[in-house]
């Protein structure tokens, strides 16, 4: 049976990303699901799975109750934004539940790599640091870090249609894993560096630099 939805579309820093907020949650909890083709979301989300249906859509980011769509350079968000937000409020209005299992996370080079993926070379997004899984060390430092991270840039990237991820203390430097909105924005580099950066190095003195990492 139908059950009334509410849905509206918020405009993000990424020029190709859209942010559609719904009045329920469409996630557990603190859980985050990405995906970058229709392949990934089968047996994790039926959502993101119709949504890929659409020619022009190329990533999808579900956290808390709003799904972050990416959209390719073919059409402008003032032709299909309504369009959007219509269909997902209508496909929530049937069905109770956006995400079955939650997917693995997925490393930010597959996310903004991938096939159709926006280019953002040039436009001030900021250059991902390579950082491979098996070089990571633990710190005595990361705690506090990633509580940092939590309690202060999480709200304010999550509202940007977007999340960041903590990956490792390395040598002075803080890597981090942008997602949704936040990848490829060319806003980026700003938020690092003029936000998150300025926060980490004034909280803790071990803490030299942020960058974004692969």
């Amino acid at each position: 049976m139908s059950q009334p939805v509410s849905v509206y579309a918020e405009m993000t820093p990424n020029p190709e990303v859209m942010k559609f907020v719904a009045d329920r949650p469409l996630i557990e909890g603190t859980e985050q699901a990405e995906f970058t083709g229709k392949a990934e979301c089968a047996g994790h989300s039926s959502l993101a799975e119709e949504l890929f249906n659409f020619p022009f859509v190329v990533g999808i980011f579900i956290s808390g109750n709003f799904v972050s769509i990416t959209k390719d350079d073919t059409l402008g968000w003032e032709m299909i934004a309504m369009q959007m937000r219509e269909y997902i409020q209508q496909w929530l209005s049937e069905h109770p539940v956006a995400v079955e299992k939650v997917p693995p996370a997925k490393a930010i080079s597959d996310a903004s790599a991938g096939a159709g993926a926006p280019d953002n070379s040039g436009s001030g997004a900021s250059e991902l640091v390579a950082l491979n899984d098996s070089d990571i060390v633990p710190t005595e430092h990361d705690e506090a870090i990633a509580a940092l991270l939590e309690e202060f840039v999480r709200p304010a990237v999550e509202a940007d249609g977007g999340a960041i991820d903590f990956r490792a203390f390395v040598n002075g430097t803080v890597h981090v894993r942008l997602r949704g909105a936040c990848a490829g924005c060319p806003s980026s580099t700003a938020t690092l560096k003029d936000g998150i950066e300025r926060l980490l190095t004034s909280k803790l003195d071990v803490v030299q630099s942020v960058v974004a990492s692969t």
